[in-house]
């Protein structure tokens, strides 16, 4: 596998969310948890969307419990926090599992192309990120304590690849 068009994952309503649609967009990928000392980044991470979502960029969520236990609740009151608290509109997924035989296949592909702290491939903690570019490919891998308004140049590099035509599909 080449990009990350190949996994689908499930929204966190349950709906079935396949990676095709994001051909052409630019991805932020986050492990999340609700009650980590980084969940003031769901701040950040909304304003990013919302400044780049018009070219071409998207930002996923996923709920993660694997770490510190931050992410205890049910996937309807991580929606309900999210929102209520954070008005975050990206999309999020249902909870998953980022290391170990339970990791989401996603991870896996995340963390096989990357490697974080010490050259470590596993998640070490919540809201770690993963930049995808618009062919679906890994560009970098970012530790959590990485705040995402520092993404933005970054992020904008990525954006600015999208083609004309790309960016007419978004």
């Amino acid at each position: 596998m080449d990009s990350i068009y190949h996994f689908n994952a499930t929204l966190i309503d349950g709906t079935p969310y396949s990676f095709k649609q994001l051909q052409g967009r630019v991805a932020l990928i986050v492990n999340t948890a609700s009650t980590c000392n980084f969940s003031n980044q769901y701040s950040a991470l909304e304003r990013v969307f919302s400044d780049y979502q018009q070219r071409g960029l998207v930002v996923l969520g996923f709920p993660c419990n694997q770490f510190g236990r931050h992410e205890q609740g049910s996937n309807e009151d991580i929606k309900a926090f999210c929102t209520s608290t954070f008005n975050v509109s990206f999309p999020l997924f249902s909870k998953v599992m980022v290391n170990g035989p339970d990791a989401h296949p996603l991870f896996n592909y995340l963390k096989e192309h990357t490697r974080g702290i010490a050259q470590n491939r596993a998640i070490k903690w919540n809201f770690t990120k993963f930049l995808i570019n618009s062919q679906g490919q890994l560009v970098n891998r970012y530790a959590p304590r990485t705040k995402p308004d520092t993404l933005r140049a970054v992020i904008e590099s990525q954006l600015d690849e999208i083609s004309p035509i790309q960016l007419a599909k978004v």
